[in-house]
């Protein structure tokens, strides 16, 4: 029981941290500019930690890579926290589970992106956060929007972004434990 309660907390604060690093090095990579709020909570919450790494991994190519090295840190800090707390720590184990956890970071933030885009579109589509949901969705939505078309004014294709990206975690997720 109380380590059911501890894994949860680790997993929160992680999961927290992670997506909020992660949510930094996407915003580089579509290179949109945060709205204040968000900007200011981003950089303090993970300043801490991207800044030391920029010394040892400066960005290149434009993307700031200590974010996403920080955000696979915390991976590997979580997932070894929680398999010391039930005795079965390998090198081997925790790199498999390390990476399903980014993996399933990655595709839950996307989701999570996609299901306030569409909220954004029903309730206020002039809200002053849509654009930026909007901008970071775009590189994933925009492919997809191509192919499926409007149908009586309704756009198809969240749920299909959504669809193919709990197909990708599945098979990711079935990859993983069939290595494991």
């Amino acid at each position: 029981m109380l380590q059911s309660i501890f894994t949860l907390i680790i997993d929160t604060i992680a999961g927290v941290l992670g997506g909020v690093l992660l949510l930094r090095f996407w915003m580089q990579v579509v290179r949109i500019r945060p709205p204040n709020a968000i900007g200011q909570f981003t950089f303090q919450l993970t300043d801490w930690l991207v800044r030391p790494l920029r010394r040892v991994l400066p960005g290149a190519g434009g993307y700031d890579w200590a974010s996403l090295i920080g955000a696979i840190l915390v991976i590997l800090l979580s997932v070894a926290i929680n398999l010391l707390m039930v005795y079965r720590f390998s090198a081997e184990y925790l790199v498999l589970l390390s990476v399903l956890r980014f993996f399933e970071w990655v595709f839950y933030g996307f989701m999570g992106l996609i299901i306030i885009e569409a909220v954004f579109s029903w309730v206020n589509p002039h809200a002053p956060l849509a654009p930026f949901i909007r901008a970071l969705n775009d590189p994933l939505m925009r492919p997809l929007r191509r192919v499926i078309p409007l149908i009586g004014g309704i756009d198809l294709s969240p749920l299909a972004a959504l669809l193919l990206l709990q197909i990708g975690l599945r098979l990711i997720t079935s990859l993983v434990t069939s290595i494991a």
